[in-house]
């Protein structure tokens, strides 16, 4: 390999305005983060010993009981998942995701089935359906309501899932009310609901059980990685069904989060075997965590805003609308009003180098050059490439 490992594999570097992506690799690491994982690669150690750390400094920055580091947000689903399912009961960790004998289903908001969801059916889970679908079809105003959660509860409802975003929230306090008075857990997946990093600590305020959200993205941590935060023994639950259980029963020290009298024995792999997460993932996590805890989000909204204003006087004489963080709840984005904006959006990707923006508003005829992960070096071929783009999607001028 050279000095530039892209290079060597033929993978074309692109600049990246779209969001911290999975697919276009999440955040692009800080120096401190990257080298705190290269230093974890250098030594061995008792990967569920470290579990139990991050799960400290997790609590600290979250409010929560206890977390875990997972290997990304779908991981943290299917852990939460199988810990409401299972709980303590070791027998039912070595059956998932075959739960047919045993309680396994968990409710979820018709507007809040997503192809998320599929990490949770992954566990073994039952998803049931609830609620109407109004307020997200705009066919009324109404949203979900305690009724319509008490009316299917059975023997057979494990937990209650919840999408959070900025429509969803109203409906929140109202679920984990519900959920807290009849026992049932709620899984609360906020993926990609930082910054601001109020969040980190705002769902277990309004009543969430167990929270998700993504190592890779805002939080600037590996892209392989998630933390999965919410009560003590739910989290305890899912992370003994993470780790490598190969172990002699007689000497097994089960980490601190695990109170083996609740044990009946000692488990076998669990369903979350294959979402280990790495030494190295789990301080790069908790290094990124703390490095986004002690940010002023205030501050890195300004830089960011300057800089969109700079990259909007270059596109000058072109529908662009600089929209602050205030008012996206997240961090500023630039939305620019094209005629076609997935043929402009294809076009930008076949350049050299291909550029991204976010496709999210492209059926209203909006591309959004959202800054989360842009390196600063980037803002001016960018700002040339959609210039250049622009101009050639113009009609051309009139022969008469």
């Amino acid at each position: 390999m050279t000095s530039d490992p892209y290079e060597s594999l033929g993978v074309r570097r692109r600049i990246n305005a779209a969001g911290a992506l999975t697919r276009l690799g999440g955040a692009v690491m800080a120096p401190e983060v990257v080298a705190a994982m290269a230093a974890a690669s250098r030594a061995s150690v008792d990967i569920g010993e470290l579990q139990d750390a991050a799960s400290t400094r997790i609590a600290e920055a979250t409010g929560a009981e206890a977390g875990l580091v997972t290997t990304g947000a779908a991981a943290a689903l299917t852990l939460a998942a199988a810990a409401a399912i299972a709980r303590w009961d070791i027998a039912k960790m070595a059956a998932l995701p075959h739960a047919e004998s045993f309680p396994c289903d968990i409710l979820i908001p018709r507007t809040h089935r997503t192809g998320y969801a599929h990490a949770l059916s992954a566990a073994g889970a039952r998803l049931v359906d609830i609620g109407h679908n109004d307020r997200g079809t705009g066919a009324g105003v109404r949203g979900l309501e305690a009724w319509e959660i008490e009316t299917v509860l059975t023997p057979s409802v494990v937990a209650m899932a919840f999408s959070a975003n900025a429509a969803s929230l109203v409906d929140l306090p109202a679920v984990a009310a519900v959920c807290r008075a009849n026992g049932i857990p709620l899984i609360v997946d906020a993926a990609a609901q930082l910054p601001p990093k109020e969040n980190l600590r705002r769902f277990f305020a309004l009543g969430a059980d167990l929270v998700t959200f993504s190592g890779g993205k805002a939080l600037g941590g590996p892209q392989a990685s998630g933390i999965l935060a919410g009560r003590r023994d739910l989290v305890a639950s899912a992370l003994l069904q993470q780790l490598d259980m190969d172990v002699s029963p007689e000497t097994w020290v089960p980490p601190r989060l695990v109170d083996r009298a609740n044990l009946r024995g000692v488990p076998h792999h669990g369903i979350g075997r294959g979402f280990k997460a790495g030494k190295e993932e789990i301080v790069g996590l908790l290094t990124a965590l703390d490095r986004f805890v002690k940010a002023d989000d205030a501050v890195d909204n300004a830089v960011l805003e300057a800089r969109l204003k700079a990259i909007a006087s270059a596109l000058n004489g072109f529908k662009v609308t600089l929209m602050p963080a205030a008012q996206t709840g997240r961090v500023p984005v630039l939305e620019i009003a094209v005629a076609d904006a997935l043929a402009l959006s294809a076009h930008l990707q076949r350049g050299d180098p291909p550029v991204h923006l976010s496709e999210r508003h492209a059926a209203r005829g909006v591309l959004t050059l959202d800054p989360q992960v842009l390196l600063p070096e980037h803002d001016a071929p960018l700002a040339a490439a959609i210039r250049t783009a622009l101009q050639s999607s113009e009609p051309a001028p009139s022969s008469r």
